[in-house]
């Protein structure tokens, strides 16, 4: 199975329509499977008195509060159906996070197959067992979550009507940018060891080497912030990639996926010609007549290796020569 690579465009359209195009556009272009956006109402999501979080006090007007923030960036049911069109004309996928039941509701009615639970409903009992009874493909992010709250998440999906071998649960770090020793990659072993659970990466840390190293221990998604452009006013644009950036990371996942390989431990087609070059075989190290003894002296080990190989040394030693041999002919 390849891995499954979503493109998350999150909020990063900034509430504009050609702008989240532009995004479809680079999804696209960089080779992801999937493009994804986020679905909410802001009043469903956050009462008037929630503070923003401080990366997003950075990033944004730090006066205006976390529901005047999130009003800017939500995107109505007209703008959803002209997104998936667009997106199912390109050839990618196009997922989104919901964030309250409406936004649930919609999506399933807009005939989404796979559900992204966001890091902040892991511990939102109603939301999941909603999506659970769904019945549909789940990917659940972990941030900010112990291990302990990760396995009752998942139990309230399966008991909800979601078959556990249709969730796949990603470790992520749920700060913009994340600092590289608060990653904790191996977390991600962890989860898998503990409820034999497919698993994968979401990722904000600001380069790509941590999405490629979570190829390599495992990963089945690899999930990542990009944007048009860092610079962009809005709450994660500082800590996406752009387009040239997130195209590097899908080749590397890619190289990587090929490099891994079968696990089959044999000479690969590519390397089979140079084992006559690189090995070696028994060789004369001086003449030898016919009836001769074959002795440490006489006999020598070299390049090509398309001889007798120097594994049978001790069965060629006390040999008698059968025939004459010069110096480096091969015994």
């Amino acid at each position: 199975m390849s891995v499954f690579i979503i493109a998350e465009a999150g909020v990063n359209h900034n509430g504009s329509i050609e702008l989240a195009f532009k995004l479809i556009d680079a999804a696209v272009e960089s080779g992801a499977d999937a493009v994804k956006f986020q679905t909410f109402k802001a009043e469903n999501l956050v009462s008037k008195n929630t503070q923003k979080a401080e990366y997003q006090k950075q990033t944004t007007n730090p006066l205006e509060s976390q529901l005047d923030m999130l009003k800017k960036l939500e995107l109505d049911v007209d703008v959803h159906k002209k997104l998936i069109k667009y997106c199912n004309a390109k050839g990618i996928l196009f997922l989104s996070s919901p964030f309250d039941h409406d936004s649930i509701d919609l999506l399933n009615e807009l005939g989404i197959e796979v559900f992204k639970i966001p890091s902040g409903e892991i511990t939102n009992l109603p939301y999941l067992r909603r999506i659970g009874s769904l019945a549909k493909q789940v990917i659940l992010s972990t941030g900010m979550s112990t291990l302990k709250e990760v396995g009752d998440a998942l139990a309230i999906l399966v008991d909800s009507g979601t078959k556990k071998e249709n969730i796949t649960v990603l470790h992520a770090n749920t700060m913009y940018p994340t600092p590289m020793e608060d990653v904790n990659l191996n977390a991600m072993k962890t989860i898998k060891k503990e409820f034999d659970v497919a698993v994968g990466y979401s990722d904000h840390t600001l380069g790509i080497e941590v999405d490629i190293a979570a190829v390599a221990m495992g990963a089945s998604i690899v999930e990542k912030h990009f944007t048009i452009d860092k610079a962009k006013e809005g709450p994660d644009h500082k800590a996406s990639l752009e387009p040239e950036e997130l195209r590097a990371m899908v080749i590397a996942i890619r190289n990587v996926e090929k490099a891994l390989g079968d696990g089959i431990k044999i000479p690969s087609g590519s390397e089979k010609p140079n084992i006559v070059v690189a090995r070696k075989s028994i060789l004369a190290n001086q003449k030898i007549k016919k009836g001769d003894t074959l002795t440490e002296e006489n006999i020598i080990v070299k390049r090509p290796g398309n001889g007798i190989s120097p594994m049978k040394w001790d069965e060629v030693i006390g040999l008698v020569a059968a025939k004459d041999y010069q110096v480096d002919d091969k015994i």
